[in-house]
């Protein structure tokens, strides 16, 4: 007799003749009340016509601590295998029980979008094997992070067995027992909950250390802790900086000041300038129109090249005022980096904008010689010879 094929009007015959306990149908969750524990099987009492009875082979798919940790009088789910098998018995399972609860939690996990721990149990060709809770699960290749990409793929997940990972669930299908999990969205979301911490700690003006961990040409990306923050390419440097690779490496450990917190968006904006002198506090004191200086040329433009001297102090080498100014265009002459000998031209520390020549002689005799006559320094009408960077 096929139970589940049963109409309702059957159903009501059969429980009244006793042949079916009522209010219990196949595939349904119950509580019920631990009578008994016998060696090789436990009895429930369901509050049915029968009790019920869990069979040894549903004892061993629990975990040992779970299993041994069973007490008469405790109350556990059961799932209804079997209303009536062949010897007249209610066949129940525990396990199956559990199994339906942990669906229930993987649909709300999904929902909240949390993170939770698998363990790492096998692997086929698109991804590892885990197990959740007392379910079997899934995670593709492409939501892997673990184990990385490089070498031989199969032997890095064969080493991940038995360990733990922290994943988000991302799809839950209980009909074809589908449940597919991404530590790749994991790692996304614990980001996202360290840096809300990290914005939560921080206040503006904090000082604090990180790892630079990417460099891109609007500035440096620095890991302060589980969450990034970004040094914009202005803020790296007092001079001109072209690229943040030119200054930093990745890996690198650096303090950085605290900008700016965006609790809204959840960005962090950082500086590594402003940790550094001002090279214009005591420019006055430092240089003199008609010094002779040497700095590296940081950039290098249609109309002359930005320099930079060893302090951070940056000014424009005008096109002018290269060689012998009869040049056409800078970019045949000097390149960025380039260490050159030069003379200041024009110093004005209050509007932060020097200019330097090569016109004026850059040798160390000319340099005595013009100390010791007291030359006074030629100075530049153009707005573009006396711009810095800044």
């Amino acid at each position: 007799m096929n139970m589940d094929e049963l109409s309702e009007f059957e159903r009501l015959l059969l429980e009244e003749e006793g042949y079916m306990p009522s209010n219990l149908r196949r595939g349904e969750i119950h509580n019920a009340t631990i009578l008994e524990i016998r060696e090789r099987e436990i009895i429930v009492d369901l509050n049915a016509k029968q009790d019920g009875i869990v069979r040894s082979e549903d004892l061993e798919r629990l975990d040992d601590e779970f299993r041994s940790s069973l007490q008469v009088g405790e109350e556990v789910p059961v799932y209804i295998l079997n209303p009536r098998d062949y010897d007249d018995n209610l066949i129940v399972s525990i396990n199956m029980g559990l199994q339906r609860y942990d669906w229930e939690r993987a649909y709300k996990l999904l929902e909240s979008e949390e993170v939770d721990n698998v363990r790492v149990t096998g692997n086929n060709r698109g991804g590892i094997l885990v197990r959740w809770r007392r379910l079997e699960g899934f995670i593709p290749s492409s939501h892997l992070t673990s184990a990385g990409y490089s070498g031989d793929r199969r032997e890095a997940w064969n080493a991940l067995i038995g360990q733990e990972l922290v994943v988000k669930i991302i799809e839950v299908d209980q009909d074809r027992r589908r449940l597919i999990f991404s530590e790749r969205e994991a790692q996304r979301e614990w980001r996202a909950q360290q840096k809300a911490r990290l914005l939560a700690e921080l206040q503006e003006g904090d000082v604090v250390s990180g790892t630079v961990t990417g460099l891109r040409d609007f500035g440096a990306f620095v890991n302060l802790g589980g969450a990034d923050g970004l040094i914009h390419v202005s803020e790296l440097a007092w001079h001109r900086v072209d690229h943040p690779r030119d200054i930093l490496k990745v890996g690198e450990e650096i303090d950085v000041y605290v900008l700016n917190l965006d609790r809204q968006s959840n960005r962090i904006a950082l500086s590594r300038k402003r940790l550094l002198r001002d090279p214009w506090e005591d420019a006055s004191s430092r240089y003199h129109e008609g010094q002779l200086i040497e700095g590296t040329v940081t950039n290098v433009v249609d109309f002359g090249a930005f320099v930079a001297l060893d302090n951070g102090l940056e000014g424009l080498l005008h096109l002018s005022e290269m060689g012998d100014g009869s040049l056409k265009e800078p970019h045949s002459y000097v390149q960025k980096g380039d260490r050159l000998s030069l003379r200041i031209s024009h110093l004005e520390p209050e509007r932060r904008r020097v200019g330097f020549t090569q016109r004026w002689g850059t040798t160390e005799g000319e340099a005595e010689a013009t100390a010791t006559e007291d030359e006074p320094a030629p100075s530049s009408d153009s707005d573009e010879e006396t711009e810095s960077s800044e």
